[in-house]
């Protein structure tokens, strides 16, 4: 039988978990015993400003429910500061034993519209940041033979027909984080560090929602994301798809009989031409399973 998902001793940080999923995620790993790091600049809905009473009153909701929590609020924005913001993590009770990464927001830009600012931090805080926070987890993580990193990432990204006009930078910054997840879900599997992805649907601030939803609840979510960073789950390389209480793991596989990259068990076609011929093979070959 498969370990229970179980916190009792663990310290896990949670970044955007003043609200919304990341503070659902923070109350599920809490009540399972965990030490909650909980982190939150307390950025208004376009991802800019701060507000240290978001996280600071989260993690006094947490406490008032007997949850061990401690907030953190500076910036993540750069390779120095979530290596800080581990560092003051460490600090708490000398363990990092869990990481998820939550914190991000929606922007729309048609792409006439995209700003290299805009791109550039949503870039930072959605791809970058869990990959520099990763980086100065991973010695204590290895040290200890264990760790558990979760990303996020959304299937408005993912899947091309739940793709929205304006959300290039988005969709961008949450696919880097699947490559990102793909490689250290391999450089972590000798050291005992699982790394998953994601891809949560709720009905939060993000979604333009304020209060408590009618459906679509963050609570729903949890469970999946608290497994992913539990010692129960011991397989990376995973996204796992969450709305509505109801969970789908899937990742890129490729074909049986594949020999990458000189035999793709493909169509073959040497000209533009023979190309164009043949698309409607090669298209079906990408919408069905090979046989």
């Amino acid at each position: 039988m498969m370990n229970q998902p179980d916190f009792t001793g663990r310290a896990v940080l949670i970044t955007g978990a003043g609200q919304g999923l990341g503070f659902a995620y923070a109350r599920a790993v809490g009540q399972l015993g965990a030490t909650v790091l909980l982190h939150d600049v307390g950025a208004d809905t376009d991802g800019t400003g701060t507000d240290k009473t978001i996280a600071e009153n989260a993690a006094a909701s947490l406490r008032h429910e007997r949850i061990d929590a401690h907030p953190f609020h500076a910036p993540i924005h750069s390779r120095d500061a979530c290596h800080t913001l581990v560092r003051d993590c460490l600090a708490v009770n000398g363990r990092l034993d869990a990481v998820i990464h939550n914190a991000g927001w929606v922007g729309y830009e048609r792409v006439e519209e995209v700003q290299e600012t805009s791109f550039d931090h949503m870039m930072a805080i959605m791809a970058k940041a869990p990959l520099w926070i990763a980086q100065a987890t991973w010695p204590v993580m290895r040290e200890a033979g264990y760790g558990r990193i979760v990303l996020t990432t959304s299937c408005r990204a993912l899947y091309p027909q739940y793709v929205q006009k304006g959300l290039a930078s988005y969709a961008a910054a949450k696919m880097a984080a699947v490559g990102i997840v793909n490689v250290l879900a391999d450089e972590g599997a000798a050291h005992g560090i699982v790394v998953n992805a994601a891809s949560p649907v709720a009905k939060t601030r993000m979604w333009g929602v304020e209060g408590e939803p009618d459906e679509l609840k963050p609570e729903a979510v949890a469970p999946g994301v608290a497994f992913l960073a539990s010692g129960a789950c011991t397989e990376g390389g995973w996204i796992l798809r969450a709305a509505n209480s109801q969970f789908h793991a899937t990742r890129a596989a490729e074909a049986e009989g594949v020999d990458y990259p000189r035999d793709l068990c493909a169509v073959r076609a040497d000209t533009p031409a023979a190309v164009a011929a043949a698309w409607d093979r090669i298209a079906v070959l990408a919408r069905e399973p090979r046989t």
